[in-house]
């Protein structure tokens, strides 16, 4: 973990669940590895009106666990946090908040460094960052940046405008657009995997590459989002960020450097390749869906239309599977398939590449190779090779090279947000989203959206399955068939 670091962090939705949940807990990681030391200080804020120390029993509530030790950290930790109940529509809140802010700044020897973390509504987005401006928030004797919180826009249009009104406040090397996925461990060892591994480096290629397959499986239903995710759906909400970020990583050439700058110059080019579906082309190559009701283990699971807070006649989907092809000349012609859904067999994040069988040779047809990639909840890969089975004969069956981080050292490593919070209190940005990568992918999305607000059909999958019957044949029609079908035996994921 990186060195320590000065700074007044300001929390905008500093009672809510997210930061309950995720943030306080981040923070808590970074406090226990140094990051955060003495010289910090962070101010939360949201309307409620709570008192510094009601405050800090929050946090502490939400860091500690049973033992002694954690408990005298999360008591020293949470001392460091302060309240403010605020209108984010008020100016004169904003006045409040900047005195706090400077106080704090003269209390921890801090140096004027600020961090701004949006974890609300994004409707206020433009309205915090507008206020940040007018009433002078931001120092000039250290740094100021700001992290945002998904979704960043609902389309191409509703993201250019609050791009457009966040950057008359900030300019895009303070921004730090978060994608949580980007955090995980086994999303960045992808390019460690691509990159640090001649085997790999030699055939990731059209030449040998069969299909890609991307895969973020949810058992659980809406829950408590209904209201979100009526205005969100599944494209929206995974792949749009989640599952094109996976995607960038997999197609896109190698940076020069592991650097900001680097990385996100390749990445953009990846977005900017994909082939572009007409609307006409969306049902040929695309694929959405509906939980229904289904009884799980014994137990009653309402369909999405039954769920609190959803329309009757919704139309949102809750599932889509996609065929998606790139124009990189590396990559031309090799088909990456995506899918995400909620209520779905098992939860699981996994990536296939499926080499290209051989077809004749010294042994004749043999299975394909694959390499899947486990990003969660288990992290690690495998690798299925054709190895000779035991006893005389020439009989080629697959075996499978495995590996899995250790449990107990993966619990100990960084979580996502912490990794993301850390970076963006140093100042890297490698690991988030610049601008121009996501107005390509909602120019990618938007067609999509078009295609389906058409199209009053909404095909449907009963709970606990792996989606629509059209999923399937999305892949079949042209050879190819889901590698990870959890209700056949296979691997653990």
């Amino acid at each position: 973990m990186s060195k320590e670091i000065s700074a007044v962090i300001t929390l905008f939705g500093g009672s809510g669940d997210l930061a309950q949940r995720k943030l306080y807990p981040a923070l808590f990681g970074l406090y226990r590895r140094g990051v955060l030391k003495d010289h910090f200080a962070v101010i939360g804020t949201a309307r409620r009106p709570w008192s510094d120390e009601h405050y800090r029993d929050i946090v502490r509530e939400a860091v500690c666990d049973d033992s002694i030790e954690a408990t005298a950290q999360a008591s020293a930790f949470a001392s460091h946090f302060y309240y403010q109940s605020h209108d984010v529509t008020d100016a004169a809140h904003y006045t409040t908040l900047k005195e706090l802010a400077a106080q704090l700044d003269e209390q921890y020897a801090v140096g004027g460094n600020r961090l701004f973390y949006m974890a609300m509504a994004p409707n206020f987005f433009a309205t915090i960052a507008s206020h940040l401006k007018s009433e002078a928030l931001l120092t000039e004797d250290g740094f100021n940046r700001l992290i945002i919180e998904k979704p960043f826009g609902h389309d191409y249009a509703s993201a250019a405008a609050l791009n457009a009104s966040i950057t008359a406040t900030f300019d895009e090397r303070q921004i730090y657009r978060i994608d949580h996925y980007l955090g995980k461990e086994m999303a960045q060892a992808i390019l460690g995997l691509r990159f640090g591994n001649p085997l790999l480096r030699g055939v990731w290629h059209k030449d040998y590459i069969h299909d890609i397959q991307i895969t973020l499986a949810e058992a659980v239903g809406v829950e408590e989002r209904a209201g979100y995710y009526e205005t969100s759906g599944a494209l929206r909400d995974m792949v749009q960020n989640h599952v094109m970020q996976l995607l960038a990583y997999l197609t896109m050439d190698e940076p020069s450097a592991l650097t900001p700058e680097a990385v996100h110059e390749v990445k953009a080019r990846a977005f900017d390749q994909l082939h572009r579906y007409t609307e006409a082309e969306v049902a040929a190559n695309f694929v959405r869906g509906q939980y229904t009701a289904a009884t799980i283990a014994g137990t009653a699971i309402p369909g999405y239309r039954e769920e609190d807070g959803v329309a009757q006649q919704s139309m949102t989907e809750t599932f889509v599977a996609g065929r998606i092809l790139t124009d990189a000349p590396a990559f031309a012609g090799v088909p990456i398939f995506i899918r995400t859904g909620k209520r779905l067999t098992r939860k699981s994040t996994q990536v296939t590449v499926t080499f290209k069988p051989q077809a004749a040779g010294l042994f004749g047809a043999q299975p394909a190779n694959t390499l899947t990639i486990y990003v969660e909840p288990s992290e690690g890969f495998s690798l299925e090779l054709n190895g000779q089975a035991l006893g005389q004969t020439n009989v080629l069956e697959p075996e499978e090279l495995r590996f899995r981080h250790d449990p107990a050292a993966a619990k100990a490593a960084p979580e996502a947000y912490e990794r993301l919070i850390n970076d963006a209190l140093h100042g890297d940005q490698t690991n988030f989203n610049h601008w121009n990568e996501l107005a390509q992918t909602w120019r990618y999305v938007d067609v999509i959206l078009a295609a389906w607000a058409k199209d009053e059909t909404m095909p449907t999958y009963a709970a606990g399955t792996m989606g629509p019957d059209a999923a399937t044949a999305l892949l079949e029609r042209d050879g190819h068939h889901w590698f990870w079908q959890p209700t056949r035996i296979q691997m653990a994921d």
